[in-house]
């Protein structure tokens, strides 16, 4: 199947995207509304909360904007992220604020559970996200190195 009939197949059957996708499908991060689909032997995500794709969205939002520095795409308007550079604002956005609403935890590379209910923690916690601390956050998003492949041995 080609690239662009796989994405017209999945925007078809797929009407709510993981705003997570990147993380889920690495095993990096769960979340109790995400469902994987296939379609021609590749992996796709689906939310099952329209409230909690928003939630998503809107800390994801954030990561990116406050992380551009990080980035080296400081005074680009939100420009499109490579791979490594989209993995690294969810597993790395998520891990800091994970660390920022559990200090005393210890393993900041263990799997986050349920996405869904991290972000409602930090909206109990903070009320918005506008108000967490994002250095922390943004610290470990910095920090987050993406897994080298092996390579093949011929």
């Amino acid at each position: 199947m080609d690239q662009d009939a796989f994405r017209q197949t999945y925007r078809e059957i797929n009407e709510r995207d993981c705003v997570f996708e990147k993380a889920v499908l690495t095993n990096q991060c769960g979340c109790r509304h995400a469902e994987r689909f296939c379609i021609a032997e590749r992996e796709g995500l689906a939310c099952h909360s329209a409230e909690g794709r928003a939630r998503c969205a809107a800390w994801l939002e954030l990561v990116h904007e406050q992380a551009r520095f990080a980035f080296k795409t400081a005074g680009s308007e939100r420009p499109a992220l490579g791979h490594g550079k989209a993995i690294a604002a969810q597993v790395g956005g998520l891990r800091g604020l994970r660390r920022v609403l559990r200090p005393d935890e210890s393993a900041p590379a263990a799997v986050i559970a349920d996405v869904d209910g991290l972000l409602r923690e930090a909206l109990g916690r903070f009320g918005r996200f506008e108000r967490v601390p994002m250095q922390a956050v943004i610290q470990q998003v910095a920090a987050y190195k993406i897994k080298k492949r092996a390579r093949r041995r011929r």
